[in-house]
């Protein structure tokens, strides 16, 4: 066992957050931790590192064990490169590194006698000392390193980067880094998810996926719950309920839950009801008393099923429209983008061409700084294009729901916001709408700019519903929402009979709400049909198809798969070259291995370490070997890329 919770209670002055809650992780347990914002998460977190002291109840964590956490202000030492930062992690291995090199200097020294007893107890310190080095795997110290660096999307950025110049999302995701390659017992993240590109969240996943540790995830990516965690743990009305499953799963168990347990409390409401009835009728009647008290005693030992509690109150949203528009909707040809002004001016993006269908739910994909969220503002011609063209249809009327809220007047309170935008409307229908996203009470009066960003999203998402747009163009629009927020959006456009085009990274959302995904590569627009996981699907099987027509026709011109132009045959060759490559690195690297296991063999033998030639010798090619193996990984980590 990592770690148990027994009858823990937290309250804040008169607030109860956390009540009676009980939980345990074992050894590499999966665990996703979720609940509406508010509901208590950062509290348990905060509790269980030990940041924060229970009212009540007990954490007991295992001996030895330790537990990383992500915290906000990232730990990190400004002052340091990255490279440096990272190779804080592993002080005590290098301590050894440090000292093995001190051992061989001393063992190699003239003035020693090679054959007396000091230099003896020197090669058996150093035989020691070496086989924990290797079992510390210290010689692939700097290729863990460069592997988690790339994964976690540093592979362009040089590691003698000073801290205190990186972004504070470069600061987080280099934070993470350093987390990963310290491999606690238990890991602890928080919204690891943030700001991660696809490429960088696969990586991740697949990190995460083979973790010797256990995982405590809190997390809004549903996606990325589905594909690690086994176990949900939910925080809802200060209580702690846990789900068998991923969170697919674990949507469907609590309904099922609930429904069982609806069913049990009416079926005993009725059982109590009929041996109370027995009892108000017969308890006075001399015949049957002895049977009315067995009842009321009966009553008395009954374990009472409690009455299930209503979900908590979503958020309601609905999309119309009042006028169809043509078929076809949008047109966008040859388009190229830019943003910025005289030197500060970057280009993004060649190539775009868009056909959209009345109807179509088209999802935009692409890295970051590809020009998804410029691309929408250019075709509502809030910025200019470069070159090309793009025309909208008759009868189009676009809705917009901007990713950073900018459209919001910050000076306004909510109900002002509506309110200006349609002054026809009577207050309680303000207040309706308003009502309709969860803004009620005194919050329908506080200024845009005290809002919390769920809060500004939703009133983001309430004047979109009163411009009855039958197009939508939505730039990333789960960002800031809650996971039963989600499902509600997600379930508003599934329903929306209008055309909606978004640009999201919600793999989720992906999954359920287009037919459509179309990826920005920088130089085009390559199209899948279906959604995030059908992607998936026809990017692997054209980046097979086209490897194969590498092996079979390597000097035959063939359509590259992604980009919709044609591979040179110099391209052709350099691909077959960085395969013949990979594979004999691989070959290299385990023949590397093997050598290093079997000079670690030879040097505790007493034949090896009581001959100072041959020890010096067998020490030599050890350290050289190490040195080509970190040399070689290094190689195999460029070549995988």
């Amino acid at each position: 066992m990592v770690l148990s919770i027994e009858q823990l209670n937290k309250s804040f002055g008169a607030n109860a957050v956390l009540e009676n809650i009980t939980a345990k992780i074992e050894d590499g347990d999966r665990i996703g931790l979720i609940g509406v914002n508010g509901a208590g998460k950062s509290t348990l977190l905060n509790l269980i590192i030990g940041d924060l002291q229970a009212d009540s109840g007990t954490i007991a964590v295992s001996t030895d064990v330790n537990i990383g956490f992500l915290r906000q202000n990232s730990g990190l030492s400004s002052d340091h490169t990255i490279w440096e930062e990272m190779r804080s992690v592993f002080h005590s291995v290098l301590e050894m590194e440090h000292k093995l090199r001190a051992l061989e200097k001393q063992m190699a020294s003239e003035n020693l006698d090679h054959e007396g007893e000091i230099y003896r107890v020197l090669a058996e310190e150093y035989a020691v000392l070496d086989e924990r080095f290797s079992k510390a795997e210290g010689y692939l110290v700097d290729v863990k390193i460069r592997t988690i660096l790339n994964g976690m999307g540093f592979s362009d950025k040089p590691v003698d980067t000073v801290i205190q110049t990186l972004s504070g999302g470069e600061k987080t995701r280099l934070a993470l880094a350093k987390l990963l390659l310290e491999q606690p017992a238990l890991l602890i993240l928080d919204e690891p998810t943030n700001h991660l590109d696809f490429k960088t969240l696969t990586w991740l996943e697949e990190y995460l996926s083979g973790y010797k540790g256990a995982l405590l995830l809190v997390s809004h990516d549903r996606y990325f719950l589905d594909k690690l965690v086994s176990d949900i743990w939910e925080v809802e009305r200060h209580k702690l309920e846990t789900y068998k499953g991923n969170y697919s799963k674990y949507v469907l168990l609590k309904k099922e839950r609930r429904t069982r347990q609806q069913k049990e409390y009416e079926l005993q409401q009725k059982e109590i009801a009929s041996m109370e009835d027995f009892v108000a009728r017969n308890l006075v009647r001399a015949s049957t008393t002895k049977r009315a008290q067995s009842r009321i005693a009966a009553l008395e030992r009954m374990e009472r099923v409690e009455k299930p509690q209503n979900d908590l109150k979503a958020a309601r949203l609905s999309f119309s429209f009042d006028r169809e528009p043509v078929k076809d909707v949008l047109m966008v040809e040859n388009v190229s983008l830019s943003v910025g002004k005289g030197e500060n001016r970057k280009h993004l993006a060649d190539g775009i061409n868009l056909h959209v269908e009345r109807g179509n739910k088209i999802a935009i994909i692409g890295a970051n700084g590809v020009g998804k969220s410029s691309f929408l503002k250019a075709v509502l011609k809030q910025i200019p294009i470069d070159a090309g063209s793009f025309y909208w249809g008759k009868n189009v009327k676009t809705a917009y729901y901007e990713q950073e809220l900018r459209g919001l007047d910050l000076g306004k309170t909510a109900l002002e916001e509506i309110w200006s935008r349609y002054p026809q409307m009577t207050e309680h229908q303000v207040r309706s709408v308003l009502g309709s996203v969860l803004l009620t009470g005194e919050a329908v009066y506080k200024k845009v700019s005290v809002l919390s960003g769920g809060e500004k999203a939703k009133l983001a998402f309430a004047v979109l519903m009163l411009q009855r747009g039958n197009v939508l163009l939505l730039d990333e629009p789960t960002n800031h929402l809650d996971l039963s927020s989600k499902e509600v959006l997600e379930e508003a456009l599934q329903e929306y009979e209008g055309t909606v085009l978004m640009v999201s990274h919600d793999r989720y959302m992906l999954n359920r709400v287009p037919d459509f995904i179309m990826e920005f590569t920088g130089s085009g627009v390559e199209t899948y049909k279906g959604g995030y996981d059908d992607y998936l699907a026809e990017k692997e099987r054209r980046k097979n198809k086209t490897a194969q027509q590498l092996e079979q026709k390597p000097n035959v011109p063939a359509k590259a798969a992604n980009t919709g132009g044609y591979r040179t045959r110099q391209q052709k060759n350099e691909e077959i070259k960085r395969r013949q490559l990979l594979k004999e690195t691989e070959k290299r690297i385990a023949e590397l291995e093997e050598q290093i296991r079997l000079l670690e063999e030879e040097i505790t033998l007493p034949q090896v370490y009581e001959n100072y030639v041959l020890m010096g010798e067998k020490c030599k090619e050890l350290d050289e070997a190490k040195q080509s193996l970190s040399c070689i990984m290094e190689e195999w980590v460029q070549l995988s890329e």
